[in-house]
């Protein structure tokens, strides 16, 4: 049986080209090369050298390759390098090709989804005992942006031992958790019977909370419901059918502002946002948090012609998912990505009682990538 064909390699002064095949292939500029030399890393992964520590040129001598390692050589004091032609050639790749936790994908059909079936629900027994599916039902969470649990003990305050198990459980003004009940006097609209349209929490705070959970201890059997969208997927499909629109939402700052009695919290930011290749990254809606934009004229009709573009999209029942969670199930979703919301229901005949908290984003990106 043949071995797979050694690459073609192709020294310049200033780039070493290598070409694997089949359209895969690379040049690697000198001082990218320099800049990475496996020496220059601490053993624990960190650089210990500054870009200032190497010369402002750096020219290629030699590069050869012998046993799968590449070798080069450079001029002047420069030492030589050797890396893995595989680590080379993964460096070629998008980050999420290397961090499988970071890939996302993304989900419009949301009338057509069953939460059962399309996306990660477990029981939170299984998830407890079992690393490797918390690590598999963790990157699912991470790439669909919502996942379930189920068969988790109804008893207060337990949505912070499930989320310890997940992330780290961020403590906010509403405290390391909160209860989402009907409330005599509240200071949030969460705490009433009130039916909630698409949003995501927390604009006016920064950064936004990362992630969102949300345990149910006593289901309404009338009304309640909640409603899940996948935010990136809408802002994606506003693109392809206003671009206009979307671009003036991803440009024009918007101001958001809560305040109660402990809390004074304001923060601005666009309601799609953008990653540096252009791509969605997040999205902030919440009608009920936005503060009076500092927009006048042409510039305030235009924003809020995008407004109600992105606004008439959340409305639509074809996009959204679904379901009545029942006492002991749990639901974790992306809150800078899954908009979520609820229809209303009437506590004076059935009490509904939710615990929610919220996870640091990079706990639960970390878990997903060390976990089996």
């Amino acid at each position: 049986m043949s071995s797979e064909p050694s690459p073609w390699v192709e020294a310049h002064p200033d780039h070493v080209r290598i070409d694997w095949g089949q359209g895969v292939a690379g040049a690697f500029a000198a001082l990218w090369l320099a800049d990475n030399r496996a020496e220059d890393r601490h053993a624990n992964g960190q650089r210990l050298i500054d870009v200032l520590d190497l010369p402002e040129s750096v020219r290629i001598q030699t590069a050869t390759v012998v046993d799968g390692m590449l070798h080069v050589t450079f001029a002047g004091t420069v030492a030589p390098l050797v890396r893995p032609l595989a680590w080379l050639r993964a460096t070629l790749g998008p980050l999420t090709a290397a961090r499988p936790e970071l890939d996302r994908a993304a989900w419009l059909d949301g009338a057509r989804r069953v939460a059962a079936r399309d996306f990660a629900w477990r029981t939170y027994a299984a998830v407890r005992a079992d690393a490797a599916l918390r690590g598999v039902w963790l990157r699912r969470l991470a790439r669909d942006g919502i996942a379930f649990l189920s068969e988790v003990p109804c008893v207060e305050g337990m949505i912070v031992e499930v989320g310890s198990l997940l992330g780290a459980v961020a403590h906010t003004n509403y405290g390391v958790l909160f209860d989402v009940r009907a409330e005599p006097v509240p200071e949030n609209l969460a705490y009433t019977d009130w039916g909630l349209g698409l949003h995501t929490d927390n604009p006016y705070r920064d950064p936004v909370p990362g992630f969102q959970a949300l345990h149910v201890l006593v289901a309404s059997p009338e009304g309640g419901d909640s409603l899940f969208a996948d935010g990136l997927a809408l802002a994606a499909h506003l693109r392809t059918i206003d671009a206009a629109s979307f671009a003036c939402l991803t440009r024009t700052p918007v101001p958001f502002h809560y305040r109660s009695a402990a809390a004074d919290l304001c923060s601005e930011k666009p309601l799609i946002a953008l990653d540096v290749a252009g791509d969605v990254r997040a999205v902030h809606y919440n009608n009920r948090s936005i503060a009076p934009l500092r927009l006048q004229g042409e510039a305030a009709q235009d924003f809020y012609r995008a407004y109600r573009a992105f606004a008439r999209l959340l409305r639509e029942p074809r996009f959204q998912l679904r379901l009545r969670l029942q006492a002991g199930e749990l639901v974790v979703f992306d809150n800078r990505r899954i908009l979520h919301g609820r229809t209303a229901f009437a506590s004076q005949h059935h009490p509904r009682h939710l615990q929610g908290c919220y996870l640091t984003r990079d706990s639960v990106l970390s878990n997903a990538a060390l976990l089996p």
